[in-house]
């Protein structure tokens, strides 16, 4: 057993989540990188992090919506470095879907990954987390508030998302802390991404560029280890996007 602090990233294997995992790691951090689909990415991250610190960083593999494949990955964390001190709620489906196009299938894929593995996810880790004083951050989206046009269903569950920060926040206190980061532009979506929309959405940002999942990974490690008297409390790093929307 280690005497570092273990995490437990969910969709570490890349982009913001893979950020996270590298950051929290160079402070020292035991890192649990989970990962669905992304085997290939997920063992490079391990082998690149363990590289720098032997046997601290391990890669699970699970589906979120799976809840017997969810339990054994809080189960496995837990047992990984003899308990977890925080859970990054990272993992997140996004696709398009209007109103008139959504299936249950689709509501229950967005509403899965985004709101009900986060909270089975927390309420599995929640007796480790409180007997180590631990926190929880959720990865949210400032659309959680008025919406994003075309994604209906995953605004809805990035909306739930934030509710439940805040009553996990209430509900788990005063042992374990539970914020939220909402980012704004940071990585552009894979579909409809057009220069004509970028240009849009950077017009409607105060700083006038586009973030970095490093900005993100920041504000997850100052939550994680530096905000002992914080919780509850949603961190936008958006740029001042906010302000506009």
């Amino acid at each position: 057993m280690s005497g570092s602090r273990s995490v437990l990233i969910t969709g570490a294997a890349q982009r913001i989540g893979a950020a996270c995992a590298r950051l929290l790691h160079a402070h020292g951090y035991n890192v649990i990188v989970h990962y669905n689909s992304s085997e290939q990415a997920a063992l490079a991250l391990v082998a690149e992090l363990n590289a720098l610190r032997h046997e601290s960083v391990v890669g699970i593999q699970a589906d979120l919506l799976n809840s017997t494949e969810l339990m054994q990955l809080a189960a496995k964390s837990q047992d990984q470095w003899g308990g977890l001190d925080v859970l990054i709620n990272n993992a997140s489906l996004f696709f398009p879907q209007t109103v008139a196009d959504t299936t249950e299938h689709s509501w229950n894929a967005l509403m899965g990954s985004n709101l009900k593995a986060p909270f089975f996810l927390a309420k599995a880790v929640a007796n480790s987390l409180r007997s180590r004083q631990g926190g929880i951050v959720n990865i949210i989206d400032i659309h959680s508030e008025r919406g994003l046009p075309g994604y209906p269903v995953y605004s809805i569950a990035k909306a739930g998302l934030e509710a439940m920060t805040l009553v996990l926040a209430k509900e788990l206190a005063p042992e374990i802390r539970v914020n939220g980061v909402s980012p704004g532009a940071i990585l552009w979506p894979t579909e409809g991404n057009t220069v004509d929309r970028q240009l849009e959405i950077l017009r409607r940002i105060a700083l006038q560029r586009q973030g970095d999942p490093v900005d993100i990974a920041k504000a997850v490690l100052y939550l994680c280890r530096d905000a002992d008297y914080v919780t509850g409390q949603i961190l936008k790093v958006d740029g001042g996007r906010s302000l506009f929307c």
